[in-house]
């Protein structure tokens, strides 16, 4: 069983919410612990968002439970007519589900029924789920603060090796039609998740000048590598949907294809590497001229004989070639920019931790 980062600082956020609360006497500690754990967020940012606005939504709750049992008293139905309300109210407002929960939190607690005076017993149950909240926010502060940039890196490595694997295997025609199929389909939903891990590294935030400005170059470099893994993921498509086209071209035709494949697919493997300083920064030329070159022969084959190739959707493979080999080039030359303005070897350095920790 592994514990994550998140859940240990979920544990920690609600014990130190329970202790808070008991600390000061309030009755009913619970709601503190569990307002924590729904005020427990991913990143320091949306923790910061979500702190904003669960104060606004338990300030409404609050306000609408009280006013609701001075008018109307504290029964059942009013109960449930007066979370509809706040409900209504916070999807008016866009307010996220995990704060509308904790605003609901609070219309029950203060709704309960109690011997207590009522405006007295109600501020003790709004400022016990306000603990839990500040509770949250101060361990997700605090405590392990959520670095993606390793995990953004180690995913897009993966996931491109494992494209690029697959590319390999049909060059070979070792390929399994019906796998391939299915394989491409886990690929397509692991570079979905992959954009939602990229958006979780964009919402973290830096405090200094100097790395505001690193950490925008590298938005734009993760971004390229994503792009440049989904274009060859169009590519293993392509190569997947017209297996049997392939293998009616000419052979030289044929090997042409494959072979600017296999230069591009190096050209990627070497990227990957620079980025992170495990591969010898290779001039922009080297590869640029290696490529046009074979483009530029791929192309004179195509009307080798004087006429196109009869199946045209040939041409939508031979152009997400070209379009991987573009991405290719400007994502060399993003890194390039970027290792001439930042000598940035921390993530190195984690990598190679990380692959120590695990030998």
């Amino acid at each position: 069983m592994k514990l994550g980062a998140r859940i240990f600082k979920t544990g920690i956020a609600v014990a130190l919410a329970l202790f808070l609360a008991a600390l000061f006497h309030f009755p009913s500690p619970v709601f503190a612990g569990i307002s924590a754990v729904f005020a427990m967020q991913p990143t320091i940012y949306r923790s910061y968002l979500s702190l904003i606005e669960q104060v606004q939504a338990n300030v409404i709750g609050a306000l609408f439970a009280i006013a609701a049992v001075l008018i109307l008293g504290r029964d059942p139905l009013v109960v449930g007519l007066t979370l509809m309300v706040v409900i209504a109210l916070c999807l008016k407002m866009r307010l996220e589900s995990s704060t509308i929960s904790v605003a609901l939190v609070t219309v029950i607690a203060i709704m309960e029924y109690t011997d207590r005076q009522f405006i007295e017993f109600a501020a003790i149950r709004f400022l016990t789920i306000m603990f839990g909240i500040f509770a949250a926010f101060l361990v997700n502060l605090i405590f392990l603060p959520p670095k993606y940039e390793k995990k953004l890196y180690e995913k897009i490595r993966d996931e491109t090796e494992a494209i690029l694997k697959w590319i390999r295997l049909c060059q070979q025609q070792a390929t399994d039609h019906h796998h391939l199929k299915d394989e491409i389909e886990t690929l397509h939903e692991k570079m979905t998740k992959l954009e939602h891990l990229y958006l979780m590294y964009k919402e973290e935030r830096t405090y200094f000048r100097r790395q505001r400005f690193q950490k925008s170059r590298k938005l734009v470099l993760y971004r390229q590598m994503i792009a440049s893994a989904d274009r060859a993921l169009s590519v293993l498509k392509w190569l997947h949907r017209l297996e049997n086209e392939l293998g009616r071209l000419s052979d030289p035709f044929r090997h042409a294809i494959f072979l600017h494949l296999g230069s591009l697919v190096g050209y990627h493997e070497q990227m990957l590497l620079k980025f992170v300083h495990q591969a010898k920064p290779l001039p922009h030329h080297m590869w640029a001229e290696g490529i046009d070159r074979e483009r530029g022969q791929l192309a004179s084959m195509i009307y080798a004989d004087g006429q196109p190739p009869s199946d045209y959707r040939l041409f939508s493979l031979l152009g997400a070639i070209i379009d991987y080999g573009d991405r290719l080039e400007h994502l060399d030359k993003l890194i390039d920019s970027f290792h001439h303005y930042h000598y940035d070897d921390e993530l190195a350095k984690q990598l190679e931790k990380s692959a120590g920790g695990r030998s």
